[in-house]
């Protein structure tokens, strides 16, 4: 009796386990949270996209208001055109800008959504044209180091 008690709790114990590994497993591939709700799709172009992934949110004011459908190259203008799938609910400015953010100072990258004052709104297969890429990182780094070492120069003469 006392053995099959036992039993039951390490398979109990198990179970949360691979639940809880689910989860998390659905949070890194975020797809849970997975929404039916009617959407409209709208398109951005970006020199560089860094890390932004597709199913990755697209936020304005801190709420998530759509998500990345796809992430595609124009090889004619040499730039990533991104499909947004924006939800029905929401409604923006055809003069709305995008810029590629991260979450953190390492964290996920997503697109946020800055309303802009047209009176008309974006409607499906519209683009946003005012439009902003991602910062990356390496890039920051070596202009510092650039800018530092061309001081370096300039107070050596």
């Amino acid at each position: 009796m006392q053995q099959k008690s036992v039993d039951v709790w390490v398979g109990f114990f198990v179970l949360v386990g691979v639940l809880a590994l689910a989860f998390l497993a659905l949070k890194a591939g975020n797809l849970s949270a997975t929404t039916y709700d009617k959407t409209y799709q709208v398109t951005a172009k970006f020199d560089n996209i860094g890390g932004l992934k597709a199913r990755a949110a697209v936020r304005s004011a801190g709420v998530v208001v759509g998500r990345v459908a796809s992430i595609n190259f124009d090889d004619k203008h040499f730039q990533a055109v991104v499909a947004l799938n924006m939800d029905q609910r929401y409604k923006f400015p055809k003069d709305s800008s995008a810029k590629i953010l991260t979450a953190g100072l390492l964290g996920e990258q997503y697109i946020g959504i800055e309303p802009g004052g047209d009176s008309k709104d974006l409607a499906a297969g519209d683009t946003i044209k005012l439009t902003q890429s991602a910062i990356v990182l390496e890039n920051l780094i070596s202009q510092f180091l650039y800018s530092k070492a061309a001081d370096g120069k300039e107070e050596s003469k």
